[in-house]
């Protein structure tokens, strides 16, 4: 079982970390749709933190023969959870530089050609 005292060093920690998030959101340096995961896992730490038999009954319920074995569980599923969803922004952003690349390069293209035209024009009039 936890002290007191540790559930105050816990709980003010969560808090910390949640008002950094809120803060990086507010600065645009993190986007919200990644930080709800986040904000999703700290609201459950601070009720397992207030509650901390919450833990035992859950733990209890879910047949795991101890409650730390339950935390270590769920923060490997939510890294498995964020790993999957990086990869998938990833891959999204990937086919987007590709189109954005090859888009810059016919236009890229396309302006020389014009460029050639024109200097075909001036050469033509002197």
């Amino acid at each position: 079982m936890m002290t007191v005292k540790l559930q105050i060093v816990i709980g003010v920690a969560i808090l910390m970390v949640f008002g950094t998030l809120v803060n990086m959101i507010r600065r645009r340096s993190l986007e919200l749709k990644y930080a709800l995961s986040w904000m999703l896992v700290l609201f459950a730490l601070l009720i397992f933190d207030c509650a901390p038999r919450l833990l035992i009954v859950v733990s209890d319920f879910l047949g795991i023969y101890a409650p730390v074995n339950m935390i270590f569980f769920l923060g490997f599923c939510f890294s498995l959870l964020i790993i999957f969803s990086l990869t998938v922004a990833l891959s999204r952003t990937s086919g987007s530089v590709r189109t954005l690349a090859q888009t810059a390069a016919l236009h890229e293209k396309r302006l020389k050609e014009l460029e050639e035209e024109l200097e075909k024009e001036r050469q033509k009039k002197e």
